[in-house]
């Protein structure tokens, strides 16, 4: 009964500094060269980017109106539960457990132990294990209290904006590269499609915004501002990046140094030292984006655990009994996360997470009609602006990203529908189970 009555404290200064917090981390540094190398021409490469933002903010302002009307903990499993019943909330949260989570930690893990590797002038066979020895450290953190967890958060927060806005402003200032129209960099297949899913995974955390809906103030006013603000600003940054990176380094450079395009872009701006302090800031930045993850993503199969809707609900729904955090459900993630990273690559893992989400949020962005006809004339807390036109652009957004990834990874696309379509028997074995076993009861 207390998520119906949630106390409204969160202003829009709060919910936008959600917004800008949660998307802004690892994507922006990782992922230029990757766009870029899908597209083979500097300008396309831009408007990819662009592209990508205005998908997130018509998904961000469909996913809005759910979440005001839907004022519980829990995101996107909660809405589709709500709007399609118990079996869609419990796919979408197992495909959050086995999938997205593991995913999305495993590729910060390798990004990180790329730029670590980079930074020290190692050889980059050690990538992989100290990108899964960050993972493994601050899991432990976690485990050991979710407050030290939120002070490293805190940290890198702050030292993210810091190589960010140097970036942008010597890039564009002192930078001397050709921006616009450089093409034929690039010997891999084009894929337009595939440049924008890439951008995506830079995108990704909008939906947290919504998430706390329910408290605040006004969210009829508050959810769409923050939303149009935020994820604007976040696409305007990113845009500003790029330019600088083009100004900085030429396209085809940027394409071959990959994830190390930005540490080097700080290095010809900056110097050896300022250029090496510029990619501690970068490397702090995905120090705490991971943990921010390593944070949040266990309470999904922690939450779906005290329903009892997992296999081996009674060890992941396990508090420590003096750290009191539940330390199984870390576990869990960090386990499924640490096989991923010692089967693909970053790149890899991060077009999987964005593919399995946005199955999902295609489901959601489609919620938003059927609440609508259930609600009837009834008064809503928020409603979509310009509707029906944003939630279709944010349905075809979702199609435009599926198709793309099952085009361009069939063998990945189809291997996530799989393992997501393996929780119906699951499912269903557990209901019965839970039937079976309040019928005993009785």
């Amino acid at each position: 009964m207390a998520e119906q009555h949630l106390k409204k404290d969160i202003g829009f200064m709060v919910a936008l500094s959600i917004v800008i917090g949660t998307v802004i981390g690892s994507g922006v540094f990782m992922k230029p060269g990757v766009v870029l190398s899908q597209t083979s021409d500097s300008t396309m490469g831009l408007l990819a980017w662009l592209i990508g933002g205005v998908i997130t903010l018509a998904g961000g302002l469909t996913i809005a109106e759910i979440g005001a009307q839907i004022p519980k903990t829990g995101g996107l499993n909660v809405y589709l539960e709500e709007t399609y019943g118990e079996r869609w909330g419990f796919l979408c949260g197992w495909m959050q457990t086995v999938i997205y989570g593991p995913a999305v930690i495993g590729a910060l893990g390798l990004y990180l132990g790329s730029l670590i590797v980079h930074l020290f002038g190692m050889d980059h066979s050690w990538s992989t294990l100290i990108g899964v020895g960050f993972v493994i450290f601050l899991a432990l953190v976690n485990m050991i209290g979710t407050k030290y967890g939120g002070q490293v958060q805190l940290v890198s927060t702050i030292a993210k904006l810091l190589p960010i806005a140097m970036i942008i402003v010597f890039g564009l200032w002192k930078g001397e590269a050709t921006i616009f129209g450089v093409s034929g960099f690039s010997s891999m297949e084009i894929s337009f499609g595939a440049a924008v899913v890439a951008t995506l995974f830079a995108y990704d955390g909008w939906i947290m915004v919504a998430s706390v809906a329910g408290e605040m103030k006004n969210p009829a006013k508050m959810l769409p501002r923050a939303i149009i603000f935020g994820i604007s600003a976040v696409t305007l940054v990113y845009l500003l990046v790029n330019l600088a990176m083009l100004h900085i380094l030429p396209a085809g450079e940027i394409v071959k140094l990959g994830e190390n395009a930005a540490s080097t872009a700080a290095t010809l701006l900056f110097g050896d030292v300022g250029g090496k302090l510029i990619q501690i800031g970068i490397i702090i930045s995905i120090f705490g984006c991971l943990n921010g993850k390593i944070l949040t993503f266990p309470r999904i199969p922690f939450s779906m655990a005290e329903r009892g809707q997992l296999p081996g609900s009674r060890y992941l729904k396990q508090v420590h009994s003096t750290w009191k955090t539940p330390v199984m459900s870390i576990l869990s993630q960090v386990v499924l996360a640490i096989a991923m990273m010692l089967l693909a690559d970053p790149n890899q893992l991060s077009d999987i997470a964005v593919f399995a989400t946005f199955l999902f949020y295609l489901m959601a962005f489609v919620a938003v009609f059927i609440l609508r006809k259930r609600k009837g004339n009834a008064e809503l807390p928020y409603r979509v602006p310009l509707y029906p036109f944003v939630p279709i652009v944010a349905i075809v957004g979702a199609l435009f990203v599926i198709v793309s990834a099952l085009t361009n990874d069939v063998v990945g696309s189809l291997s996530v529908v799989g393992i997501t379509l393996v929780g119906l028997p699951i499912y269903w074995l557990i209901r019965r189970y839970r039937t079976v076993k309040s019928g005993q009861v009785a």
